[in-house]
């Protein structure tokens, strides 16, 4: 994570902004070398439902046939 003095922030804000928003990553401000406040990119979240987890999740095998049912079902009673 990124460090930068309150000083050089007020004078590169702008840019520094635009670094945020390009790479995603936050930036923490400090004054005297403590930190008191970070700029974070925003999260956009997208309405859409349909295709949210694409690149997430691995099918393995075919989902579209039925299972075979077992020949005698087991009562848990």
């Amino acid at each position: 994570m990124k460090k930068i003095a309150s000083s050089d922030f007020r004078n590169q804000c702008s840019k520094l902004l635009d670094f945020v928003q390009r790479t995603r990553q936050p930036i923490v401000i400090t004054k005297r070398g403590k930190p008191v406040a970070k700029v974070v990119p925003v999260i956009t979240h997208s309405d859409k439902w349909f295709g949210r987890l694409r690149g997430k999740v691995k099918i393995v095998g075919d989902i579209v046939s039925p299972i075979d049912p077992p020949e005698v079902w087991e009562s848990s009673r």
